[in-house]
């Protein structure tokens, strides 16, 4: 268990290191230069060096120290509920920018700058954790450090089939955030974790199930097995598909693109009450002369809102 001993003192000193440049770079940085980019890219060097890490769990674990896929998807779930109380907003993740961008809930300046910022700090996770890693601090580094030349790819199955998952995936991932996004985040945040650990586990073996295209190209696309047309195929088109059908469905438009509802017709919440009105007290018999059967300045019961 020395392995996973070093493992969760790695993922304890990357979540001290990055809560530490938080505060740093937030007592430090105008709130606009914080929010848009120094944030992202701390998020992304956290979620990127934990991610990583994990891989390396997954992959060596089960023959080289002997874990059960039970330890490894609760260990899996605990991070990202760590993740998800810690990362302070940042979205890390290119396509839940993009979400925000189609929600017109950001600008494109803003969403340019906050890609720019997870691509950087996904690189910088990489550099970091291969740095690491190559201190061979548990047998399972050393391993790893060694097999780092030449890296196996995460794409498992034919590329169509890979693309078909990471835009289920990322399809699920998105319909989940879009409803709970007015939700506190004591219900958020585990909903999501355990969203993640289930398509981790269903969809993990075929495609790793990033469905986070900064991630992915940090961590597959320099390995060897696939061209980089196929791991943008899989890993971007397939995400960003997802993501853009899980927007219609929720809203059955894309906000920034259209006005109006394409796919749900929006009916007028308050009808007009059916039937003849009322007559008045002592117009029992017969209503008066010259009466019209509606009251001045009122529409008919046959007006425009009726059906």
């Amino acid at each position: 268990m020395a392995g996973l001993n070093v493992s969760l003192s790695f993922f304890f000193a990357t979540f001290a290191l990055c809560e530490g440049a938080r505060r740093a770079s937030k007592a430090l940085l105008p709130v606009g230069a914080y929010e848009g980019f120094a944030r992202e890219v701390v998020g992304a060097v956290q979620l990127g060096a934990c991610c990583l890490e994990m891989r390396m769990l997954v992959e060596l674990g089960p023959w080289a120290g002997g874990f059960g896929p039970d330890l490894l998807l609760t260990l899996l779930f605990l991070l990202f509920l760590a993740h998800g109380a810690t990362l302070d907003g940042a979205l890390a993740n290119p396509t839940v920018s993009l979400q925000e961008f189609l929600m017109a809930e950001a600008s494109l300046p803003g969403t340019l700058l906050k890609l720019a910022a997870q691509g950087l700090g996904m690189q910088a996770a990489c550099t970091l954790t291969h740095l690491c890693w190559a201190w061979e601090l548990s047998d399972l580094h050393l391993l790893q450090s060694l097999m780092a030349q030449s890296c196996s790819s995460a794409l498992r199955t034919s590329v169509p089939h890979g693309a078909l998952v990471e835009a289920a995936c990322a399809f699920c991932f998105h319909l989940i955030l879009l409803h709970l996004r007015h939700s506190p985040p004591a219900y958020r945040v585990p909903a999501v974790a355990l969203l993640v650990t289930v398509t981790a586990y269903t969809a993990g073996p075929f495609t790793s199930a990033f469905f986070n295209p900064a991630l992915a190209t940090s961590v597959t696309f320099g390995c060897s097995g696939h061209t980089l047309l196929e791991y943008a195929q899989v890993y971007w088109l397939g995400p960003l598909t997802g993501m853009v059908l899980a927007v219609l469905l929720h809203q059955g438009r894309l906000p920034r693109l259209f006005q109006r509802n394409l796919f749900y017709s929006q009916k007028n919440k308050y009808r007009a009450p059916r039937g003849k009105p009322a007559l008045a007290s002592g117009d029992t018999q017969t209503p008066a002369k010259g009466f019209s059967g509606r009251e001045p300045g009122c529409r008919s019961v046959d007006g425009p809102h009726s059906s």
